[in-house]
């Protein structure tokens, strides 16, 4: 069983840096290695957690059971009509080096995606999205093993649940799919999405005019607001943005009549985490090694040193003071193990 490995330090499978370690680790690197691995049945009989590139997680303990790494690879194209394409791409491959991969051809819908750190694998999972664009705008259907049916199958949109941050990976599938590889529909005509926030002037200043400019801009509005998690660990968002009713939004529009939101479905109002936060006087604030970047304060740094423990714990402290003073409950993105 040389895939199978005891006591893997998943210090650089995390982004927040931490020191923790897996009782076994499996990394899947074809169907022969799926197959290999339904067959363990002490193992299978194990907790386990299906780890990308750790982009999105928070450890606050050694992980008691099997750590599950897809490491397909890979760019296909399945379909090319001129206009647009199906690209097939292995979750193994870094979301942002896929990206740019996929501007680098002319391929377009992806451009507001930029830097976004994690796997391909991963991001259905989150349905991450960025600058008005998610990622299942250009999303045809991903292939996974089913741990249920000790099978290989391909979920369409629709069964993937896509909703905001949220998919059915989240919730009731949470174990039972290992996403091998991501399908995508991309178009060479540019597309352009400039709605979000200051996306449209800030493009307009650039002078920017192609998809390549666009991509420029996202990377850098998120280098100079975001850290580096080579530098300073993180799970970039920490905290999804509440979706809250108009009642509670124009209540709080009374006393902050310039707060930033974003109309959602059924009469609701999407309001900035990061804002509430802010306001909350948690911007730029650190307890020990743990703290919110200050140009930031959606994200949670882990200066060094810091336990997940710890990180969790100031993630409390802030939905604790923003409910207090908003009466508005936070989500984490991250997950937490």
């Amino acid at each position: 069983m040389t895939d199978l490995k005891k006591n893997k330090s998943l210090r650089k499978l995390n982004t927040f840096g931490l020191n923790v370690h897996a009782d076994w680790y499996w990394e899947i690197s074809s169907p022969e290695s799926l197959m290999k691995l339904a067959k363990q049945e002490k193992i299978n009989t194990l907790p386990q957690l299906l780890l990308g590139e750790g982009s999105n997680i928070l450890f606050t303990e050694d992980f008691k059971g099997l750590v599950i790494r897809p490491a397909m690879k890979g760019i296909q194209v399945l379909e090319d009509n001129g206009e647009e394409l199906l690209v097939r791409v292995g979750a193994a491959e870094n979301w942002d080096g896929w990206v740019s991969y996929a501007s680098g051809q002319g391929w377009f819908g992806l451009e507001n995606l930029s830097l976004i750190p994690g796997s391909v694998g991963s991001a259905p999972v989150q349905n991450i999205g960025a600058y008005g664009v998610e990622l299942k705008d250009r999303f045809a259907w991903l292939e996974a093993w089913d741990l249920e049916k000790q099978k290989m199958v391909k979920l369409d949109q629709k069964a993937c649940k896509f909703s905001y941050r949220n998919s059915l990976f989240k919730h009731e599938a949470r174990k039972r799919y290992i996403i091998t590889h991501v399908c995508f529909r991309l178009s060479r005509t540019p597309e352009l999405v400039l709605d979000y926030g200051q996306i449209r002037s800030a493009f307009a200043e650039a002078k920017g005019r192609t998809p390549a400019d666009l991509r420029n801009l996202i990377i850098h509005i998120r280098n100079s607001k975001l850290p580096d998690p080579e530098r300073f660990g993180n799970g970039g968002s920490f905290f999804k943005n509440p979706v809250v009713g108009r009642a509670i939004f124009n209540c709080l529009r009374v006393e902050y009549p310039n707060v930033p939101n974003y109309p959602d479905k059924e009469n609701r109002v999407k309001v900035p985490a990061a804002w509430l936060i802010e306001k909350a006087g948690w911007k730029n604030k650190r307890i020990g090694n743990v703290g919110t970047w200050p140009t930031q304060a959606l994200v949670i740094v882990n200066y060094g040193g810091a336990t997940g423990r710890e990180i969790y714990d100031f993630s409390e402290h802030i939905k604790e003071e923003v409910d207090r003073k908003f009466g508005i409950s936070l989500e984490r993105e991250v997950q937490v193990v």
